[in-house]
């Protein structure tokens, strides 16, 4: 069993060991890690606050340096990063090893950024009175910048918000989910040794409690959160005057439309509701299917889906490890039945497995939309299907959700792309694929109870900035 440290102001900390992370699908303890309290964050803030002019005046090149340092050393542990997150997030040990994959390209991608960095001049003379001046724009830091992280995605979401606040020039502190902190940490091992300004950075497994300075506090520039809605909202609530981004839930649709050959997709839906168990902000949750060819596709879905394997996130045979803990997998069947109590049918049963919280996929028919399974974020391995007629009516049924993340649009009508891309409430519309789908360069976000802001690289880059303007009169 590993003993892992806190970091406080780039030094590590070991105060206690009061926080043991337990194998998710063996339920065995595979760590103990210093848990911080309130005074830590006061010391942290003190610290990254004093740091943060050093971190703004790093160069490019310094900055490119500390990040392409990160990418190496990545790429050289990327087997213990792996069998951290099969361990202690339970994730299939295929998708971890892409999980790392992109991690690499994260921080590759904000090595790249540092360059492009850039404002832009201003003619000011375009009226009368601007005749003499000239105007230029630069981007700087925000800050001090708190980063709080989720359980599913926890290497490449604490990724999205470091690389990017390396790349701007802000120092920051993190506060990894207390289920999965042990990558982050490993991270801030990488970092100790990167050459990162001293102070500038701080890893801080906690309570939500003891950490509660981190969204109120005003020394801090901006607060970046990536979890659920009903959090993410009262964090706005008390973060005071700082900038916010927040990267919220969902219940991700996706439409195939009439007449689509969609024989080729079911095994694309199939990891798309399915995959990591659906603790994904994105999972496929609802899939709304054109009534011409909603049986037959309904029947091949639930065919294959009956050969998902599930169980340990070690066998590379599995797509459905386990939930994060059993409260979560609890929840989810009791969703289930729920929905079926209120009339919907379940084709594919969900089921757990004895002595873990591995929950097996379900697929749902005449859901009512008022049921937490279909209006909330379930979270877990389930799909519900329902037909259209109409593509008009369907795009105002993803829109009657309280979210707008990101939806899936199977379709070979360039009129139906273009009318979804301006009529869907969401932060993006992914044709021909699902909703699930990423790429870490992209844009990243929602609307409506889906956050605010944007992730992605640049992206997060430009929300951890912001542009000064220099206006200079020559006569």
């Amino acid at each position: 069993m590993q003993k892992f440290p806190m970091i406080l102001a780039g030094r590590y900390l070991t105060p206690n060991q009061d926080l043991a992370v337990t194998n998710k699908f063996t339920r065995e303890i595979i760590a103990t890690v210093s848990l911080a309290n309130a005074d830590h964050f006061d010391r942290a803030i003190d610290a990254g606050c004093q740091a943060k002019h050093a971190t703004q005046r790093l160069s490019a090149a310094e900055k490119k340096r500390i990040l392409i340092h990160c990418v190496s050393r990545l790429k050289e542990s990327k087997d213990d990063f792996v069998g951290t997150l099969v361990q202690e997030a339970g994730k299939p040990i295929l998708a971890a090893r892409l999980e790392v994959d992109r991690c690499i390209e994260t921080f590759e991608l904000a090595s790249e950024e540092v360059s492009r960095l850039h404002g832009e001049v201003l003619p000011m003379d375009g009226t009368m009175r601007g005749i003499g001046f000239t105007g230029m724009t630069r981007r700087f830091p925000i800050g001090l910048c708190s980063l709080i992280t989720p359980f599913n995605f926890p290497l490449n979401l604490v990724a999205h918000k470091v690389a990017p606040a390396i790349a701007a020039g802000c120092p920051f502190i993190l506060k990894p989910a207390s289920w999965t902190p042990i990558c982050a940490l490993m991270l801030g091992d990488i970092l100790i040794d990167s050459g990162m300004p001293e102070g500038s950075f701080s890893i801080l497994p906690s309570s939500r409690q003891a950490a509660a300075s981190m969204v109120t506090d005003d020394r801090i520039g901006m607060l970046s959160f990536t979890g659920s809605d009903q959090v993410g909202w009262q964090m706005k609530r008390d973060c005071g005057r700082k900038r916010i981004c927040l990267e919220l839930g969902g219940n991700a649709c996706c439409i195939v439309d009439k007449d689509y050959p969609y024989k080729s997709i079911v095994p694309r839906l199939i990891t798309g509701a399915f995959g990591q168990s659906g603790q994904s902000c994105i999972s496929l949750q609802r899939l709304l299917v054109h009534r011409s060819i909603y049986q037959e596709l309904l029947d091949e879905l639930v065919k294959q889906a009956c050969m998902v394997q599930t169980g340990s996130p070690s066998d590379e045979q599995n797509l459905v490890g386990p939930m994060i803990d059993d409260t979560e997998a609890d929840r989810i069947m009791r969703w289930i039945e729920q929905a079926k109590a209120a009339g919907a049918c379940e084709l594919l049963s969900a089921k757990r497995i004895p002595g873990t919280s591995v929950v097996t996929p379900s697929i749902l028919v005449n859901v009512p939309e008022d049921q937490a399974l279909c209006c909330d974020e379930a979270f877990g391995p389930i799909l519900i299907a329902e037909p259209f007629d109409e593509f008009d009516e369907v795009l105002l049924r993803v829109n009657r959700s309280k979210f707008g993340l990101q939806t899936g649009l199977f379709t070979d009508s360039l009129n139906h792309t273009w009318q979804a891309w301006e009529t869907l409430e969401v932060g993006g519309v992914i044709v021909n694929d699902t909703p699930n789908t990423r790429f870490d360069s992209m844009p990243y976000g929602g609307v409506k109870a889906s956050g605010l802001g944007r992730e992605g690289v640049k992206y997060a880059i430009d929300e951890m900035t912001y542009e000064r303007l220099l206006l200079n009169f020559h006569g």
